[in-house]
């Protein structure tokens, strides 16, 4: 994975996050739900699956440093039934956390997430699949800052513990 990608896709990252306490509309009040702490846990647990799939594939050697993740690299490497299980749990981990956002949210989500296992498994370019990757990156993080009401910021009024209508 080229050093530009990962600075690139770091860097966007960060200003749309940065842009949450600079932003006092966002959460997006009409819009946006709470998130549990199970939620957020589960969320979390999907992100940093996603996050070993991708490091097991790009990173094998740092990732293989862990003792005893020989097996699962090797087995993520290899693109069979293993790999589809090691991308598709994380992935439904993430959408289950997220299951009280605005169904548009979760949908962009879930695109993103399928172009990206899409790219992945069906022998195209590298380039087509770490662009896909980006977006999917980029719009998890516009969730995080748009409709995510974190568990420590509860809100008062209709969006603080219901799921907006589509």
């Amino acid at each position: 994975m080229p050093v530009a990608f990962v600075v690139s896709l770091a860097v966007s990252v960060v200003i749309v996050l940065a842009l949450r306490p600079l932003l006092p509309a966002v959460p997006l009040r009409l819009a946006a739900a709470a998130m549990s702490v199970p939620e957020a846990f589960v969320a979390g647990l999907g992100v940093l699956g996603l996050a070993w799939h991708c490091g097991a594939m790009f990173y094998a050697p740092l990732v293989g440093s862990i003792h005893g993740t020989g097996a699962v690299i090797r087995a993520i490497n290899a693109m069979g039934a293993a790999s589809v299980i090691w991308y598709a749990v994380p992935a439904l981990m993430l959408l289950a956390g997220l299951r009280r956002q605005h169904v548009v949210a979760l949908t962009a989500v879930a695109v993103a997430l399928l172009a990206v296992g899409g790219t992945m498994y069906d022998g195209g370019s590298l380039s087509s699949h770490l662009g896909a990757n980006f977006v999917c990156v980029v719009v998890l993080a516009a969730v995080a800052l748009l409709l995510i009401v974190p568990p420590w910021q509860r809100r008062s009024g209709p969006a603080a513990h219901k799921r907006p209508q589509a």
